[in-house]
């Protein structure tokens, strides 16, 4: 990212570090001098004082003060020299004593070139170039009440020399507190700005109505209480999404219930009446010859018998499967939207038709292991999918081949059962979804069908607002049906 905060702590951390060390350096370079001008006049003011004391007490020329004005001088790196009214020289601690007589030789008739950094009546403290060595000094030179004049001497090269030492070493110094800041301010904002990189990508899951995704880095510090706050705020949202699913749902059948609703009554009714027809009729003949005594042997009346209760079961299934079809087509039936795995649901489905296809000798492929979760309702889905594989079942012909798949694609996943026989005639491809509807008569009075099933199914889709459809091959037929992963 072009402004990441990790890359903008980097430049800002690190470019403290060098501005402070510039800093540093110009404050160094420009200052330290003047500083160290005025700690040496200072230290000449002690030492000037111990001086006058040592002339005025006799107490320099008896040697009492040689000592600690020798450890004084040392410490400080000042050269000192005085010389009595008769110019004899008193006290040195110098062994070219012959350049700083000249020197002061030069202050008293007035011949060096000098700058003037403070004057008194006892003493001047200059800036001056010795000109047989071409050094820079700090001096202070006066006259004491008895005739003795004196002379003391600081180098500033040293400190010159010191202030490039110390510019030298703190710029290796600085390289290195640079690379380790880059690496120290590299680590602390990747601590801070992972967590943060996982907040941004949760919330783009979250606006793309992906739930599952959970805040996980943890931590007491105000972005953990964030995460927690966005994983309380997913669960919500998931709730509360699924409830506007139910409330757009609801609000849709009704409108569409109030549409419906009369021409609906007027086609279940007439469907009822006519489906109804056949198997009372049977009833009726069988249950009269049985009373009239047509046949008296017992395999006679036994089958008789047989037949009523078969078209009176046949009655039974039309009619609950009728009352399912109706509660959803008059939206009696609310869909309970959730979240659950398809795969789990199909291998439950084709558990409990065990003995079925076992029956029918067919053999069924299922080869889905990962779990696809889907959002809609999963009873209504169960419906589906048994009345697909019961329909393959029922019809499944050749090699007796019964597929079953669930193929993912983009936010949706596609669930189909396939099996092998006969195709659909073409012109009948539309029809099959109608109630009452059957394709091959015959064969759907053989195994008890009233062509309800698929009607069943359409209404189910319809109420979930999603695709279904069927499609031929040479060998057999494939039934499919679409759900949200979302």
């Amino acid at each position: 990212m072009k402004y990441s905060i990790k890359r903008q702590m980097m430049l800002v951390f690190t470019g403290m570090v060098v501005s402070m060390m510039l800093v540093f350096l110009v404050i160094n370079g420009r200052f330290l001098e003047r500083y160290y001008i005025l700690d040496r006049q200072s230290e000449f003011i002690k030492i000037y004082s111990m001086l006058k004391d040592g002339v005025e007490s006799g107490g320099l020329y008896e040697g009492e003060l040689d000592g600690e004005l020798a450890r004084m001088s040392e410490k400080n790196n000042i050269s000192i020299v005085l010389i009595d009214q008769e110019y004899n020289t008193v006290y040195t601690n110098v062994r070219d004593r012959e350049s700083m007589v000249n020197q002061l030789w030069g202050y008293l008739f007035n011949r060096n070139n000098r700058e003037v950094l403070k004057e008194t009546e006892e003493y001047d403290i200059n800036k001056s170039m010795d000109p047989r060595n071409h050094t820079e000094y700090i001096e202070m030179w006066g006259q004491f009440g008895n005739g003795s004049i004196f002379l003391l001497r600081s180098p500033l090269e040293s400190i010159r020399e010191a202030v490039d030492l110390f510019n030298r070493f703190i710029s290796w110094v600085g390289m290195a507190v640079i690379a380790l800041s880059l690496f120290l301010a590299w680590y602390f904002s990747k601590r801070l700005t992972d967590p943060l990189k996982e907040l941004a990508e949760l919330s783009q899951k979250m606006a793309d109505l992906d739930f599952d995704a959970r805040y996980t880095s943890g931590g007491g510090n105000e972005i953990g209480v964030l995460g927690q706050s966005f994983n309380q705020m997913s669960k919500k949202l998931e709730q509360t999404i699924s409830d506007l699913k139910k409330a757009n749902y609801k609000l849709q059948k009704d409108i569409e219930q109030k549409e419906h609703m009369e021409s609906m009554r007027k086609e279940f009714l007439g469907n009822v009446s006519h489906e109804l027809k056949t198997p009372i009729a049977l009833i009726q003949g069988y249950a009269e010859g049985l009373k009239e005594g047509v046949n008296d042997d017992p395999e006679s009346r036994e089958f008789y018998c047989d037949v009523i209760m078969d078209e009176a079961g046949k009655m039974n299934r039309m009619v609950k499967n009728l009352l399912t079809l109706n509660q959803m087509e008059f939206g009696e039936d609310e869909v309970q939207f959730g979240r659950f795995d398809v795969t789990m649901l199909i291998r439950g489905v084709l558990q409990s038709l065990e003995i079925l296809i076992s029956q029918k000798g067919a053999k069924i492929i299922f080869r889905e292991e990962e779990p696809v979760v889907v959002w809609a309702d999963e009873y209504k889905v169960e419906q589906v999918v048994r009345n697909y594989v019961s329909n393959a079942l029922n019809h499944v012909d050749g090699e007796k081949i019964i597929e079953i798949k669930v193929v993912k694609k983009e936010d949706e996943a596609r669930i189909s059962v396939f099996n092998t026989g006969k195709p659909i005639p073409a012109e009948d491809v539309e029809r099959i979804w109608d109630k009452f509807y059957k394709v091959d008569k015959a064969r759907t009075r053989e195994y008890g069908g009233n062509g309800i099933g698929l009607s069943i199914v359409k209404a189910i889709m319809d109420s979930f607002h999603k695709e279904y459809g069927v499609n031929n091959y040479d060998n057999g037929v494939e039934f499919w049906f679409d759900l949200d992963m979302k």
